[in-house]
């Protein structure tokens, strides 16, 4: 630290008043902030690596020649083991979107329009960051190739896979794995730069706009790989559609930097890395779970398995032996626990439709943890107190009834009026504000209780009822947002009624 604060004073001049040691962020790197006497900051590294701090400060550098949001570098000692930077401030993208992830995956508008923000800026780095680069300068290695594949595929197996005690034939997944290796290198789509830890914690907000750190991994490789990593973060929980926007945005973003495939040809190789990436993290939290015992890798594990069995209903891989071994790894019993979001056949599908709006393309759920135990058959009901509760006609009571008007109405206000919940505007207009989230989020954990009950009993009917002022906007929204949450998490009949709007839907078991 001395040597860092003397650093610090060949660059400013005079001491800081303040040394702060930042949090650890997984690495063998030590940050601090360092503050002179007129409340000034920047940021001060300590490594143990000269070639990973060189190689960091060497694309620092470059990245702001190309003007890219990267921190400045301000200062490096001789040997390179130190250097200070800008000050990019305290608030990380995973910080500020921490509350959809923490609602499992309801993000709000503004937390989408932050990872939109995001995604589009992606190929900037990608491809103008590439300019001009000496990748030779990159650490550990310069360039994605099969070897660095082949290794992190090994990594799976023996870390991960053999951990489980699976039965495989080692031979046949070797072959599988060559085969994988080669087509995610040898498709010409790597003249880029490859972030490698593309993801929300290395996305620094200033004055609202991201700026990227903790780069200092990069090499030259294939674009796909940094979007599957960011998209497909088991911990992000991001819901399908919103994943398909954000697949949407990049690639819209990518077009105006570089030549694309078509939005077919960039789907079906998108997925592959998708795949790879979903091994990659498996053996990381394999090792560092199961091995290093370290609880938050442990559960881990089943979102991130989770995202496998999703990617493995909704595309089929070229290589036979390998998907056949994933679907009995994603069948093992200690894996089924997992609560899941179900899976859409076109979950990251590029498209230009509403996405607020049903479309005949969205098929039902492909997987759920609760299978069909019991014919349980769910309505949900939207009303208006004024003309009453709806009645139960299978004789059971009637269920839960909510009361949705504690929270905003958006009928109060002259755009929304001819509107309902079904609407983009008054969905935009609930979720911005944000009061139905929190209201909702209550009501998943006690109906999710209930219907687990239910089906575990063999029960055949439950009834949830949702009632604001005039059956429109807020009761509306909330019945259906119930609705497609059991469906999709149980894999249930969901029966829904708009009664004051005379809509009626049914969501098939799956």
């Amino acid at each position: 630290m001395q040597q860092l604060k003397e650093l610090y004073i060949q660059w400013s001049g005079a001491a800081p008043v303040v040394m702060e040691k930042l949090p650890g962020a997984g690495s063998n790197r030590v940050y601090y902030r360092m503050t002179d006497g007129e409340g000034h900051s920047v940021i001060g590294c300590i490594g143990t690596s000269r070639d990973e701090n060189h190689a960091f400060v060497y694309l620092a550098r470059h990245f702001t020649k190309r003007q890219l949001p990267v921190p400045h570098i301000l200062a490096v000692s001789s040997d390179e083991l130190r250097y200070l930077q800008t000050d990019l401030g305290s608030v990380s993208l995973f910080d500020a979107i921490r509350g959809g992830r923490e609602a499992g995956g309801r993000y709000t508008l503004a937390e989408q329009e932050l990872l939109k923000q995001t995604i589009r800026e992606l190929p900037n780095i990608q491809i103008r960051g590439a300019r001009d680069l000496d990748f030779q300068n990159c650490y550990p290695q310069p360039a994605f190739d099969t070897d660095s594949v082949l290794f992190d595929l090994n990594y799976f197996k023996y870390c991960f896979l053999k951990a489980t005690e699976l039965d495989f034939h080692e031979l046949k997944l070797e072959a599988d794995f060559r085969l994988l290796a080669k087509d995610l290198t040898t498709a010409g789509d790597e003249l880029c730069f490859l972030y490698r830890d593309f993801q929300a914690r290395n996305v620094m907000l200033t004055n609202h706009t991201p700026f990227f750190i903790d780069f200092q991994g990069g090499r030259r490789g294939p674009y796909y790989y940094d979007l599957a990593s960011f998209l497909w973060q088991a911990s992000a929980k991001y819901p399908h559609k919103l994943r398909r926007e954000l697949v949407y945005e990049y690639y819209n973003a990518l077009k105006q930097y570089t030549e694309v495939p078509s939005p077919h040809k960039f789907v079906e190789r998108l997925r592959l890395f998708v795949l790879f990436r979903q091994l990659q993290v498996l053996g990381a939290y394999g090792f560092r779970g199961y091995f290093e015992r370290k609880q938050h890798f442990i559960d881990s594990i089943p979102p991130a398995m989770q995202n496998l069995r999703e990617l493995l209903a909704s595309a089929t891989f070229p290589y036979p032996y390998l998907s056949d071994l994933l679907q009995r790894l994603t069948m093992l019993p200690r894996f089924r626990q997992v609560e899941a979001t179900a899976s859409r056949a076109d979950g990251y599908k590029i498209t230009d439709r509403n996405p607020y709006k049903p479309h005949p393309q969205d098929g039902p759920a492909t997987f759920s943890k609760y299978d069909a135990q019991g014919p349980l058959v769910v309505k949900v009901y939207s009303f208006s107190y004024r003309k009453g509760i709806p009645e139960d006609e299978s004789g059971n009571g009637g269920g839960y009834v909510f009361d949705c008007r504690s929270t905003h109405n958006p009928g109060r206000y002259e755009p929304y009026k001819q509107l309902t919940g079904l609407d983009e505007p008054v969905i935009r207009f609930l979720e911005d504000d944000g009061e139905i989230l929190t209201f909702l989020d209550s009501v998943y954990k006690l109906a999710d209780a209930h219907v687990r009950r239910y089906i575990q009993r063999g029960f055949t009917s439950l009834m949830f009822s949702f009632g604001c002022t005039g059956g429109q906007h807020r009761s509306v929204y909330s019945a259906q947002h119930l609705a497609e949450h059991l469906h999709s998490k149980f894999g249930i009949e969901v029966r829904i009624c708009h009664r004051e709007q005379g809509i009626n839907t049914v969501l098939v078991k799956s």
